[in-house]
């Protein structure tokens, strides 16, 4: 995912389930090749039962709002007579053994976070069972957008967001990151959609609604996606191509033009793309992050279409989590970094090999500001603690650990380790751990064991490791990026800080990251007159580019430049964008007049937002009416 984003009191819970286990190392069970840790996000107990593959046969109806139909498993069964699943709001219809006999089962308490167990008894012998259900009005994996939520306008739209813990909002599944399961499925849909899924897809509609899809390499459930519209397709390259509404795919098409060297490139630094097909879909604005990086079939926000192609390095961080992340995954969602730390690393390098250093040390400087913006911020929070790369997020939502710091904290360790040891020995350790864990879920204790036998002890490389993963806050010997191009950035903003017009500025050829390092170091306090000056010579409320304009109405709260909040509402009520929704609003509350604003906004837009948006929002915004929004 790119950036932008408990089981109760321990054995309570457990309770429900069985014997409480500590989520370590020591408590995982070998299961052939994979090795099963108790998650604390989920009430499977995959040491006793783990699912294995699932065959899944859905019918999506979009006026009803509603998915229904079978979920079938494979079982690998080790001890116990059961086998637990993780549900959220579905209606269990009933559940039958391989052999069709109804098996019995039952739902446990249903917990806000977790949602509720499904525990269905297992004969001797027994290894196959199917689920018949349905998805409830709260499913908040599930975003259905009415025909004016769409670019087309004409037809409805649905698409699924899984991480962290969604997907058992809409399958009943094992919902943790350490079960990975191949699939199958046969969706049926309205005959003028199509339905695409992270798995293998077709290039072109179905006459009668009806689409098959096969995933042969075993994934985490959270990267079971769908998405169902007016959709067309169009390829980029020999194994590239994107998904969009029909009036957006020429336009998504030109703009990630350089899918097909970005696949070649990271091919070239750790071996082989094991996924077969990378393609994209483009999704309606509400999509609350960047991307997701779904095998097979990035989601992405249309925010990323600027016109320009600057944006793409999204798509190079989705690409890159075909190695870091869904070859290679974290085993709970405490382990986050494991995912998104090597991730920003690999989109780096990707980024650099296209388009150069001075590209590269512009979006190191962007990150390392994000990184020092969200540790104040947490540090001033209820979790201080959450500075640290491996957290402790039991009886949370897994959502709070997916800030900048598993992102940005994750890559400056992999950025000094790689400054000690040199790029082709840290090359060499990437390609061999992402060969070594292929296709399988670790832990951080894992990733500590392997890194010290295989690269640090015997280079005798001093990091102190346990500092940076165990510890809160940015570690001393953190690198600071810096950028020749900010620099000249900088020289510019402090001409016009002394009296330069605006106009007369030496801005030529400055592209998005110039002119975002611009507008986070404008000075506090501006008059209203200078941020007109600034916005008649740049033209910043007009711009095309998300990015660029949000920074910019960022700089119009803080500076109380009310001539800009009608753009301001248009933004927060089109974009659902989580990165661009939280500094937004939160510059918005920190002021009596803004919050009424914030509020004012935000009763209109909340109908638009994915849940995952709504749920970050209605907490900073401390909002009452918690009734799950409706479309439009």
């Amino acid at each position: 995912m790119n950036r932008m984003l408990s089981i109760l009191s321990g054995c309570a819970t457990a309770a429900l389930i069985g014997a409480c286990n500590a989520p370590s190392e020591q408590s995982a069970a070998a299961a052939g090749n994979t090795q099963y840790i108790m998650d604390p996000h989920s009430y499977a107990r995959p040491a006793e039962a783990a699912a294995t593959h699932l065959d899944l046969d859905i019918h999506v109806d979009m006026e009803k709002h509603r998915i229904s139909g079978t979920a079938t498993y494979n079982l690998k069964r080790q001890s116990g007579d059961s086998v637990i699943f993780d549900t959220d709001g579905l209606s269990i219809e009933k559940v039958t053994l391989g052999d069709g006999t109804p098996a019995a089962f039952t739902l446990g308490a249903k917990d806000s976070i977790l949602g509720q167990a499904l525990r269905v008894a297992l004969p001797p012998g027994a290894d196959k069972l199917a689920i018949t259900y349905s998805t409830g009005t709260e499913a908040k994996a599930l975003q259905w957008l009415a025909p004016e939520q769409t670019a087309g306008k004409k037809f409805p739209f649905l698409f699924t967001q899984g991480e962290a813990i969604l997907t058992r909002t809409w399958i009943p599944i094992q919902d943790s990151p350490g079960i990975r399961i191949t699939y199958n499925a046969r969706i049926t849909v309205p005959k003028e959609l199509m339905a695409v899924m992270s798995a293998t897809n077709p290039q072109e509609r179905s006459a009668d609604g009806a689409y098959s899809f096969k995933m042969d390499e075993p994934i985490p459930s959270y990267l079971i996606a769908l998405a169902v519209g007016d959709l067309g397709f169009k390829p980029t390259g020999t194994r590239t191509g994107v998904y969009a509404e029909q009036g957006v795919v020429d336009t998504a098409a030109w703009e990630f033009a350089d899918m097909e060297k970005m696949l070649e490139a990271a091919e070239a630094l750790y071996g082989p793309y094991r996924w077969g097909r990378y393609d994209v879909i483009v999704l309606p604005p509400s999509f609350p992050f960047g991307g997701m990086e779904n095998p097979r079939l990035t989601f992405a926000t249309p925010t990323i279409i600027a016109g320009d192609r600057s944006l793409t390095a999204l798509i190079a961080h989705e690409l890159a989590h075909s190695w870091s992340g869904n070859l290679v995954t974290n085993a709970t969602w405490n382990d986050f970094w494991l995912n998104e730390g090597f991730t920003v690393y690999f989109e780096h390098r990707i980024t650099e090999a296209l388009y150069g250093k001075d590209y590269n040390d512009m979006t190191n400087v962007l990150g390392h500001q994000d990184l020092l913006a969200t540790i104040a911020e947490i540090d001033s929070g209820k979790h201080p603690d959450d500075t640290a790369l491996h957290l402790d997020l039991a009886g949370r939502n897994p959502d709070d650990g997916m800030t900048d710091v598993a992102y940005e904290k994750g890559y400056a360790l992999l950025r000094l380790i790689e400054s000690k040891v040199g790029r082709p020995k840290f090359d060499a350790f990437l390609r061999g751990y992402f060969d070594h864990f292929a296709f399988r879920s670790i832990t951080t204790d894992t990733f500590l064991v392997y890194i010290r036998k295989q690269l640090l002890e015997p280079g005798k490389v001093n990091v102190d490791m346990d500092q940076w993963i165990l510890k809160p806050g940015l570690p001393g010997d953190a690198i600071v990026p810096t950028s020749r191009n900010f620099a000249l950035v900088d020289a510019q903003l402090a001409r016009w800080e002394k009296g330069t017009p605006a106009k007369d500025l030496s801005t030529a050829g400055w592209g998005t990251f110039e002119w975002m390092h611009f507008l986070r170091r404008l000075p506090k306090h501006g008059s209203d007159a200078k941020m007109s000056e600034l916005d008649a010579a740049f033209h910043f409320s007009d711009s095309g580019n998300s990015e660029v304009l949000a920074a910019w109405l960022e700089q119009c709260i803080k500076n109380d430049h009310e001539v800009a909040y009608g753009k301001l509402e248009e933004f927060l009520t089109t974009v659902g964008r989580r990165k661009f929704l939280m500094p937004l609003y939160q510059a918005l509350m920190a002021t009596p007049k803004g919050q009424a604003v914030a509020r004012r906004i935000y009763q209109k837009a909340r109908p638009n937002y994915h849940a995952v948006s709504v749920n970050t929002m209605d907490q900073m915004l401390a909002w009452k009416d918690k009734k799950p929004p409706a479309t439009f």
